[in-house]
């Protein structure tokens, strides 16, 4: 049994989000608007936020309770049937949450994973999300069967509840196990892709989540991929071989975007996906430079490639959507290479290639060393 803890198209959604100290309130507030972005991707209306400054986390709540009291009041004034929290929650955390206020709660991991289900389009990114949506539900179940050892339950003994719940369990662990197999299977094929591949330079654009990389990807290789003003809209690796324009045979992939407290679980299932990534002899490091946050996103990015061991690849900086900010002066990160582009009107490309080139010929010399 899997609880459905994501967002439909008919919820009116109340956005939460906890500073820990008053320093904290403006960065707060700015990781709520990215969160009411999330949110109406996956097609809820948002309706109104809240930010708490306080000392601690409540370990009951998240929150506390006068906020708690607050909310209620505020999901009847707006019609409201939806509270998303911007952070991580603990099974009871959203259980105690849902039971006070009656209302759906979810939080940032289970938003992303849900907007990452209605985007999956391969076997390979439904297997993934599939599992990381097992993982996070497992330690959830038991909530959903409170009802029956409240009837049923005795002292000491298990009750027909908990027995349910055992049996949910042990169903969720063996399908989590047939679906790492079958990724594991997907693994093996990649693996013997990009062994055909291996001789061939292999550019890799990643970046944080609606940075422009698509429609740099579909520039660059003359390819379709889907593009959209929304979060998420490229979950699968597209990768193409390129000749035309290039001195070489060229391997581009385009891959998912990053995003600031992306759940582990899609890190871990999304593994061998990324793979891509850290095998990649050139990175294209793509940056919308309208976001006035763009430094942080920058910074989250390469705290991704860390974390997938591509944090040593050759990497150029590419600063798209200058057409929207044409004073705009890049900020020097470490020792890479910057560029200014512009995907969508065509600015800056001949530049770009002309550094993927050189990178080319760095490639083909060290080649030829070997």
């Amino acid at each position: 049994m899997v609880i459905e803890h994501g967002i439909k198209d008919t919820e009116r959604a109340v956005l939460v989000g906890l500073a820990l100290n008053s320093r904290k309130k403006p960065e707060v507030a700015e990781s709520l608007d990215e969160l009411g972005r999330l949110a109406f991707t996956a097609g809820a209306e948002v309706v109104g936020r809240r930010i708490q400054v306080r000392d601690k986390i409540n370990p009951a709540f998240y929150i506390g309770r006068g906020l708690v009291a607050e909310l209620k009041d505020m999901l009847e004034d707006l019609n409201g049937n939806c509270l998303i929290f911007d952070d991580t929650l603990s099974p009871a955390q959203q259980r105690n949450l849902e039971n006070e206020l009656n209302c759906k709660v979810v939080d940032r991991p289970i938003l992303i994973l849900d907007i990452f289900a209605t985007r999956a389009r391969t076997a390979g990114a439904r297997l993934q999300v599939e599992l990381a949506q097992l993982e996070y539900t497992l330690p959830r179940l038991t909530g959903a069967w409170v009802h029956f050892s409240r009837q049923y339950g005795g002292i000491g003994a298990k009750g027909p509840g908990e027995t349910q719940l055992e049996i949910d369990r042990r169903q969720i662990r063996t399908k989590i196990a047939v679906l790492k197999k079958k990724l594991e299977k997907l693994g093996v094929q990649r693996t013997i892709q990009r062994k055909k591949r291996y001789e061939l330079f292999k550019v890799t654009l990643v970046g944080y989540t609606n940075a422009g990389k698509s429609t740099l990807f579909n520039l660059l290789t003359k390819a379709d991929v889907q593009t959209a003003d929304k979060l998420f809209t490229t979950l699968d690796s597209t990768t193409r071989v390129m000749s035309g324009g290039y001195p070489c045979k060229i391997v581009f992939s385009d891959t998912v975007g990053f995003i600031k407290k992306l759940p582990h679980q899609l890190v871990a299932s999304f593994k061998s996906t990324l793979e891509e990534v850290s095998l990649a002899d050139l990175l294209l490091h793509v940056v919308d430079c309208s976001e006035d946050n763009y430094p942080e996103r920058i910074h989250q990015t390469r705290q991704v490639l860390s974390e997938i061991g591509a944090d040593g690849v050759p990497c150029i900086m590419i600063y798209n959507k200058i057409d929207t900010c044409p004073d705009f002066i890049p900020l020097p990160v470490n020792e890479y290479k910057a560029l200014t582009v512009s995907a969508l009107k065509n600015t800056g490309i001949p530049a770009l290639k002309s550094e993927i080139v050189a990178g080319y010929n760095l490639f083909a010399r060290n080649q030829n060393y070997r």
